[in-house]
């Protein structure tokens, strides 16, 4: 068996070498270095080390990935008729690509792989910047913006800073969720005479002199953590409640079974903020997303769209809803902003050919009502003042009073169903939305009822033992409470 030894040519000039590893390079029977675009190659060239170098595979890659699978299908040739030296930049265990697939293809290709230990720039990094890694240190690569997004929750090394395009990359990444002056440091060449590690406004990272291969960035965590939103660790949750061994009533539901509970938790949101009760809001909300959450990813799952997706199209429908603000379009009033709403919404719901489209049948039925009035009001279909829409509920009021009296059941709701179609028309006209005003008045009765019910208890008798004047006063108490404590 052919034995391939990985070796590193650490952070900076050949000084930093192992002797071990300077032996083996000078010894190998096949050197092979991943590039010889490092400072240690010309002490190599003086010791008169042969090697082949794999800077020709970035040049024929069509991405780094392409290139890595190259490099290492050509070191895993090699090592079928000799024993190899192949050797990295650095450290061959810190942020080497190669290496990771190395050790996962050598024993299915017959190959014995062993890995030296090196020094990298982390080392130096770890004694320019004043850090011990065991307080928390994250390493990743450049084009990891996934961990660039925890930016500020913990100190975050960035390698492969190559170029002034890919520090451009890193920089607008960071500037999302960190501040545009926030400090971060510039590392290059650590370990050769010319070593740069100095602080750098984020906003100036890409503005570096001398950008190369040996540029790394340090990102100190940020006092307080950083400010970026996070939803991905309730999506991790929803993922692995849904997953085969997860929980067993997650993964029965479908967007049918727990439609109801999105409307349950909606209701809860809005008496906790009748109630202006923030803590429970905020637990409100939470159940609210958790909701929103569960449908994207049945829909994730069955191929349809993912959460990301929904977050991008909410976004970009509010800016492009929003031309006064992220175009040319200048507005007034807010009058104006929902002209300019609605006209565009009519650009892009070009299916809804009749004026009534876009009022479903699943919201709740009072809801709905306004909803109709207000569409059919806005081509004309309306009263012209107030004291028409209150006569006509006053009439409605009549001929439900008419059908309680001698009609049938069905007569009776239809009539209660006009009189309360035209109190939703009613609040319209004065500016109010029936479905919040009678929820209000549900929590109001709630509240009240539960004050009566708290006093027949306090006197130790049954309900039966009270008169419905005397049940009224306990509610006359309770509105003067509420009156006492609104005051207050």
């Amino acid at each position: 068996m052919q034995k391939i030894t990985v070796v590193g040519l650490g952070p900076g000039s050949a000084g930093q070498l192992s002797v071990e590893t300077m032996e083996l390079l000078k010894n190998g029977e096949c050197v092979i270095l991943r590039t010889a675009v490092h400072p240690s190659v010309a002490r190599l060239a003086e010791e008169n080390v042969q090697f082949i170098a794999c800077d020709d595979f970035y040049e024929k890659g069509a991405s780094f990935e392409d290139v890595y699978d190259s490099i290492v299908n050509f070191v895993l040739q090699k090592a079928e008729t000799q024993d190899v030296v192949y050797a990295v930049p650095g450290s061959p265990l810190v942020a080497e690509r190669t290496v990771v697939l190395l050790r996962e293809r050598a024993a299915a290709n017959g190959v014995a792989l062993k890995i030296l230990p090196s020094m990298s720039f982390l080392d130096l990094a770890y004694v320019e910047l004043g850090i011990d890694p065991i307080a928390g240190l994250r390493i990743i690569d450049s084009s990891d913006f996934e961990a660039l997004a925890d930016a500020g929750k913990y100190p975050l090394m960035v390698t492969q800073v190559y170029s002034q395009l890919v520090a451009s990359d890193v920089k607008l990444a960071l500037m999302d969720v960190l501040d545009d002056e926030t400090p971060v440091w510039f590392l290059r060449n650590l370990g050769l005479p010319d070593e740069e590690c100095r602080s750098v406004p984020l906003y100036e990272l890409d503005r570096q002199p001398n950008i190369d291969h040996l540029t790394s960035v340090f990102v100190p965590a940020q006092e307080g953590g950083a400010s970026v939103m996070d939803v991905r660790p309730l999506t991790d949750v929803m993922a692995t409640l849904r997953s085969p061994g997860g929980c067993p009533w997650d993964m029965e539901q479908t967007h049918a079974s727990i439609r109801k509970s999105l409307i349950e938790e909606v209701y809860e949101l809005l008496e906790a903020i009748d109630n202006l009760d923030y803590e429970n809001m905020k637990e409100e909300l939470g159940d609210v997303l958790l909701q929103v959450v569960f449908h994207a990813r049945l829909a994730e799952e069955e191929g349809a769209f993912t959460m990301q997706d929904v977050v991008d199209e909410i976004v970009e429908k509010l800016i492009r809803r929003h031309p006064h603000v992220y175009g040319t379009i200048e507005v007034g009033t807010s009058g104006e902003v929902l002209q300019n709403w609605e006209a565009i919404k009519q650009q892009e719901k070009t299916e809804r050919t009749h004026v009534l489209d876009g009022v479903t049948k699943g919201q709740p039925a009072l809801m709905r009502a306004y909803k109709l009035n207000s569409k059919a009001a806005k081509v004309g279909f309306d009263w012209p003042d107030n004291e028409g829409v209150w006569n006509k509920i006053t009439e409605e009021l009549a001929e439900l009073k008419e059908a309680v009296a001698s009609g049938t059941q069905a007569e009776q709701e239809h009539e209660l169903g006009d009189l309360l179609f035209a109190i939703a028309a009613y609040a319209k006209h004065i500016g109010l939305e029936p479905e919040t005003a009678l929820n209000m008045a549900n929590n109001r009765f709630v509240k009240r009822f539960s004050h009566v019910e708290e006093r027949v208890e306090q006197s130790g008798k049954g309900w039966q033992a009270f008169t419905l004047e005397e049940m009224d006063a306990f509610w006359d108490e309770a509105k003067k409470l509420e009156l006492t404590c609104e005051k207050n």
